[in-house]
């Protein structure tokens, strides 16, 4: 069996990744979304549900909101119930991509009202962050065109620095702005903010509590995400990473369900770039389940992202160093492909039992009886999904 070493070990223990809200609602395609037994109702229902998550893995103390889907009357009381359950409150998302106003844009419109609008919803996100103790905002804006002519895209681009200078400026001192880009969908001609480029673009004319959010699932097929990983460390853009997966145009499967070498490569650019366990470079979730149970989808999920960083730790980098300067491609290749096979799974379950954790959080939660409890008490009221 490998044996991971202390260094390695106390830096996995020091990782943590944040739980999106709405994980553990109900999701699908446009063509149907499917109900399951014991799907919260409320946000209080969803943070429970996460805690469970970090009970068992002790990977995900905190858990993300997004507006309006978790509006409650009392934040601070949420807050509280987070804190009783072990885990807090994190990133606050905005949602400008599901109100009548927002069809043909939102930060972007050329409406004066329709921006305004899209703007005080975002300040009433910081308010939502002032009372939960939240320090990121972030933003995915579904904004952009299908056919060619139909906006001024240069005009675009400039109202949306303008609001997004409206709204850093509510930033309070310890909170921040995250960017998020995405190449395409739901428009198919362009998209506002499509690339890494134009995401650090927009928040490098902000300031320095602006920053880029990337998510794995959002490129087109073959991209090199890994060099877009070392770039924006190199730059110290790099606000938060979005974890999922793949296969074609969604973007919302487990993480290294598509490409686990993908993921592998990914990590091993944020250990060499100094972004693992870095205050400044948030890891997240951003995942629905559509078909598999929610709970046991992010308890795999962030468990392979702790092994995939475990294989990347595993990386030989003095090895890796004298390969490069040899220019001995394959030996170069050889020292991230051991890493890579390195069946790290047993040291790790080792060292989880060893915590007084699970060796086996899969098995442990299927074994606690929590989902079917809460299919026989969660009877009743409406199911949280997309838009609640």
């Amino acid at each position: 069996m490998t044996t991971l070493t202390a260094e390695i070990l106390s830096t996995l223990e020091g990782q943590a990744i944040e739980l999106p809200s709405w994980a553990f609602g109900n999701s699908g395609t446009r063509f149907r979304v499917f109900p399951t037994a014991g799907t919260p109702r409320d946000p209080f229902e969803k943070i429970a549900d996460a805690a469970q998550v970090h009970r068992l893995t002790a990977l995900a103390p905190t858990v993300a909101l997004h507006i309006p889907w978790d509006l409650v009357d009392d934040f601070g009381a949420l807050r509280r119930h987070a804190e009783d359950l072990g885990v807090k409150l994190g990133t606050i998302n905005s949602n400008t991509f599901q109100d009548e106003d927002y069809k043909f844009g939102a930060l972007t419109h050329h409406d004066e009202r329709i921006r305004r609008k899209a703007i005080d919803h975002h300040l009433a996100c910081i308010d939502v962050m002032d009372a939960t103790g939240s320090r990121d905002l972030k933003i995915w804006l579904a904004e952009g065109s299908n056919y060619p002519g139909q906006n001024d895209m240069r005009g675009r681009q400039d109202r949306l620095q303008d609001s997004l200078q409206q709204i850093y400026a509510r930033l309070g001192e310890n909170q921040r702005l995250v960017l998020e880009y995405k190449f395409f969908e739901p428009s198919f001609y362009h998209t506002d903010v499509p690339d890494w480029g134009t995401s650090y673009a927009q928040v490098a004319a902000l300031g320095d509590r602006a920053m880029v959010c990337l998510d794995t699932g959002h490129h087109a097929p073959g991209t090199n995400i890994e060099f877009i990983v070392m770039q924006l460390l190199r730059l110290g853009k790099l606000g938060s990473f979005d974890f999922n997966s793949r296969f074609y145009a969604d973007d919302d499967l487990i993480v290294g369900a598509a490409d686990p070498f993908q993921l592998f490569r990914i990590l091993t650019e944020v250990v060499r770039g100094g972004g693992l366990n870095n205050p400044d470079v948030a890891f997240m979730l951003d995942q629905c389940h559509n078909i598999e149970d929610k709970i046991p989808g992010q308890i795999r999920s962030v468990l392979n992202v702790q092994e995939m960083t475990a294989r990347a730790l595993l990386v030989d980098r003095d090895a890796l160093t004298a390969a490069q300067v040899a220019n001995d491609v394959l030996a170069a290749n050889a020292v991230l492909m051991d890493a890579f096979y390195t069946d790290v799974r047993p040291a790790l379950a080792e060292w989880r039992d060893s915590r007084g954790l699970p060796a086996d959080p899969m098995a442990a939660f299927a074994a606690s009886g929590y989902q079917s409890r809460i299919a026989e008490e969660r009877v009743g009221g409406t199911q949280a999904g997309w838009g609640a």
